[in-house]
């Protein structure tokens, strides 16, 4: 019995949206026919409706009552259909089944397609590997690399197993695994992870995990039982399904008994049916979406405000998220009378402008934007992989890069408590030396974004706590938490330790929603209650990831989202208890006598377009400020 009832649900196609909207507008035709008695068929035309919405309703309240014995609203349904139609009440049972399917339509609409986006982080995993073996190099699939074997990484490869550094020196991009808007300098005996990618020197290292140990493989695994351990929000209809039958059973039955009218019975079944109850959620929940796609959200995941309403604390990531993620010159320090600030800039910018290190490009972009004028001549360009470049310009060689630099070439550099200030504050240094003489100082930092503290300030207001989760180090982090007044920091967190605290948190009873970018991210947006990424700097495999995208990046509306989410749920609320109160309210009728089952079906559809209209406020509200 189980496998043929399947095998007619499979044959019928229950699911598809686009079938779902020809059959209800079809219906819909038909029951108005049936009203003005057009045109002149053999048949009343509300059969059609009944046929097109009523037998799918059936069906699966028979596939849920002998599969699962789970009963559902559209047990309650089907009983109203099967009498309407057994006492010759046919409109009566199109109508009930027309506004059923309508409310399934809306969930249907309302409820996205979660797409993990596995495989978008299985394709980071590399195929090949570089195997050196007696002193030539083979490559063979990363797959067959063992603990132990000698690695060769060339630059722009991504990395194929974890390890550690034998000889080389690079910078190394490891935004996949902690977010870092820049590359982290790397030479022999420093550790490496699979997924990251090597931008500039070819090195050599030992394999330490391989297979399913290597780091990119814990993040896909990470993603995936994120997204099976989060709970699925049940319908309300459905949720109160049982007491909603044997209220309205028995009821009917009674009424049958005492009275012995048949249609006063049916008439029950028929107003007790909960069309309200059904759209009460969707309608509120597809208006608060309309409303958040105009402040810039565009909601993945239909329960997903429904889940931020509950929320009381919000984790975000830093870099791309709280701040830009680009890093920016903030200050340009000389430290000898000979050579003044803007001359040490523009020499740096000129030895930069060839150079591939984000902190390089970072350095010409400002000197572009605001001395808006090109770079000097630089000739005799020279880059070195981990440290940084040298260059001759007007006649000079400038050096700019880290202190390793300077010491390589014998330059000593000046280490001020200024310097140490600085790096306390997160901020990046490259030295500058001109002529084998240290000058000066190029000081760059990650920028807040303007609407950060602002936005910060507005949901500590309305009660929800912040969190810092950033892959950063501890001084950059704090400094940041400190511009926006965050006082719960964690830094130097990986994917797994953004997923720990999430799943601490929520394992305590406190909703969190958490807030990024990166593909480091993506862990920790499934696993929590709601996940928010940034949608036009955001990686694709986070906004996958996420139940909402912030498309323009401004977090200002985020305060915005979460009231919204909220009001969502009062508007909800009202619209269950409006149609729970007209219902009893026509069931009494009903007793009495006064309602037949058409007039029944017809004001409980008016209670269905009242819950429909108080939704549609939602589209237009705005929270006061």
């Amino acid at each position: 019995m189980k496998k043929l009832l399947k095998q007619i649900e499979r044959l019928l196609g229950f699911g598809g949206i686009k079938k779902d909207i020809a059959f209800l507008a079809v219906s819909g035709l038909a029951l108005a026919a049936s009203i003005f008695h057009w045109p002149h068929l053999p048949f009343d035309a509300a059969w059609i409706a009944i046929i097109l919405c009523g037998i799918p309703i059936v069906l699966e309240a028979i596939i849920g009552l002998v599969t699962a014995f789970d009963i559902k609203a559209d047990v309650l349904v089907s009983l109203a259909l099967i009498a309407a139609v057994f006492i010759g009440e046919d409109f009566a049972a199109g109508e009930v089944a027309f506004i059923m399917q309508l409310g399934a339509l809306l969930e249907d609409l309302t409820v996205a397609k979660a797409r993990a986006g596995i495989e978008k982080l299985v394709n980071l995993t590399p195929q090949t590997a570089r195997v050196l073996q007696n002193g030539t190099e083979k490559t063979i699939s990363a797959e067959a690399v063992q603990v132990g074997d000698i690695l060769r990484v060339l630059p722009g490869e991504t990395i194929p197993v974890d390890g550690v550094i034998l000889a080389g020196q690079t910078s190394v991009n490891q935004a996949v695994m902690t977010g870092e808007s820049l590359p982290v300098d790397k030479a022999a005996g420093d550790e490496v992870s699979s997924g990251t990618v090597n931008q500039f020197g070819a090195f050599e290292m030992k394999a330490a995990k391989v297979g399913e140990d290597s780091s990119i493989q814990r993040m896909i695994r990470l993603v995936q039982s994120a997204d099976a351990g989060k709970a699925k929000i049940v319908g309300l209809a459905d949720r109160w399904a049982t007491w909603i039958v044997v209220i309205a059973l028995t009821a009917a039955v009674f009424t049958w008994i005492f009275t012995g009218q048949i249609i006063r019975a049916v008439t029950i079944l028929v107003v007790f049916c909960p069309c309200a109850l059904v759209l009460a959620t969707p309608t509120a929940i597809m208006a608060a979406i309309g409303n958040a796609t105009k402040h810039g959200f565009l909601v993945r995941m239909g329960d997903a405000l429904e889940r931020l309403s509950a929320v009381k604390k919000i984790a975000f990531d830093k870099t791309g998220t709280l701040t830009y993620g680009k890093p920016r010159v903030i200050a340009v320090k000389s430290t000898t009378a000979r050579v003044g600030e803007d001359e040490i800039y523009a020499w740096t910018a000129a030895a930069e402008q060839f150079s591939e290190h984000p902190l390089g490009k970072a350095i010409v972009s400002c000197w572009r934007r605001e001395k808006k004028q090109t770079p000097l001549q630089a000739e005799a360009f020279e880059m070195y992989p981990g440290r940084g470049v040298s260059a001759m310009v007007s006649g000079r060689k400038i050096l700019a890069g880290n202190i390793e630099l300077l010491k390589e070439h014998q330059i000593s550099a000046a280490d001020s408590e200024e310097i140490k200030a600085f790096f306390r504050q997160g901020c990046m240094i490259t030295y500058v030396a001109i002529d084998g003489s240290a000058v000066g100082y190029v000081v760059l930092s990650d920028t807040v974004r303007p609407e950060s503290a602002q936005m910060i300030g507005a949901l500590e207001k309305n009660g929800v706590q912040t969190v810092l989760l950033t892959g950063d180090h501890e001084n950059t982090a704090q400094n940041i938490a400190d511009q926006l007044h965050i006082k719960e920091v964690h830094a130097k967190c990986l994917p797994e330790d953004k997923l720990r605290y999430i799943d601490a948190s929520q394992q305590s009873g406190i909703g969190i929603c958490m807030v990024g970018d990166g593909i480091n991210d993506a862990p920790a947006l499934k696993k929590a209650a709601v996940g928010i990424a940034m949608g036009g700097v955001g990686s694709d495999i986070a906004v996958d990831a996420a139940d909402i995208a912030l498309v323009d990046d401004e977090l200002k509306e985020l305060p915005h989202l979460l009231a919204l989410s909220k009001r969502m749920m009062k508007t909800i609320k009202l619209n269950l208890i409006f149609s729970m109160s007209l219902n009893f309210a026509a069931i009494i009728l009903a007793i009495t006598g006064v309602l037949n089952p058409v007039v029944g079906a017809l004001v409980h559809n008016a209670g269905s377009v009242l819950v429909i209209v108080n939704s549609a406020f939602l589209l237009r509200w705005r929270m006061k400020k």
